[in-house]
């Protein structure tokens, strides 16, 4: 898929997620306003509650999402003849979004109602999302192979360019800013603080302003905006895989604790709904059929 393409298809989908939620929003905001024990007397309220055509609808057109979410990008992990239908990331990207657009419709269902067994459920489901999102921004922290693979450090390493070679063979910089292009895309040690959200956020920082000083350097050896250009995302991108060569052995080893917590929380969420479709067809609420 071209890069214009995915970012599309990437696009797209979150827009449709935040457009589906504006829309619920809109049309249901009279009723969703109104307290628990005045929703009774509101004019739509055989419509929009739990159990009503739209809320009920809501619910079921949000499980499937969730369920084709789920079993779609489990088969193309484990069943090779689906290798050729997509890669594994887009598939990943496709799981990400029906299981935030489901999660959505599933809330509007409840009409912001939780109690009982079915709270667990909700909120078991709340933590799957969150998770989820924790785990995406892991996964794209392990640099893969297109077919999916996790690569080795070794192999990461690999993929560095000798910045130092393009920059004596194209651009004529003079010593000191050749030094400091140099300087700025070394691999560092990777400085464990304890807390990897501020280490991240403080390297960003300084990556920021490492690529600033870098542009500034690049203006005053006169070089035009195109090699300007050219060379600030050079460094951009090998300063981007160093970060993550630093991180790898952090990152695999927080993928390995996510799946710990990802998993559980799905499964209670798959158990309370199942009772919860049991139960609700037991008693008669079969929607329109």
């Amino acid at each position: 898929m071209p890069s214009v393409t995915h970012r599309i298809y990437v696009y797209s989908m979150a827009g449709i997620v935040l457009l589906t939620a504006v829309m619920l929003s809109y049309y249901g905001i009279s009723y969703y306003s109104t307290s628990l024990e005045e929703r009774f007397y509101h004019t739509a309220h055989d419509y929009f509650k739990p159990s009503g055509i739209f809320g009920h609808g809501l619910g079921i057109l949000g499980t499937l999402l969730i369920f084709i979410g789920v079993t779609s990008y489990i088969f193309r992990k484990r069943y090779k003849f689906m290798a050729r239908w997509g890669r594994l990331k887009h598939w990943l990207e496709f799981h990400i979004f029906l299981c935030s657009l489901g999660p959505v419709m599933i809330l509007f269902h409840t009409a912001f109602k939780f109690g009982g067994i079915v709270s667990i459920a909700f909120w078991s489901m709340v933590a799957v999302v969150a998770s989820g999102v924790a785990g995406r921004f892991i996964y794209i922290q392990i640099p893969r192979t297109i077919e999916g693979r996790a690569l080795s450090l070794g192999e990461v390493k690999a993929m560095k360019t000798n910045i130092g070679t393009i920059l004596k063979e194209q651009y004529h910089l003079e010593a000191q800013s050749y030094t400091v292009i140099l300087e700025a895309v070394e691999v560092k040690p990777y400085q464990d603080n304890g807390n990897l959200a501020s280490s991240i956020i403080h390297k960003h920082r300084e990556d920021y302003r490492t690529l600033r000083k870098v542009r500034h350097l690049l203006k005053q050896n006169q070089l035009s905006r195109l090699d300007i250009r050219k060379v600030t995302k050079l460094v951009r991108n090998e300063i981007s895989l160093n970060n993550r060569i630093e991180r790898l052995h952090t990152m695999q080893k927080l993928f390995k604790y996510w799946h710990v917590a990802h998993l559980p929380f799905a499964l209670i969420m798959l158990v309370i709904v199942l009772l919860h479709i049991g139960i609700t067809l037991a008693f008669g609420y079969t929607w329109i059929l």
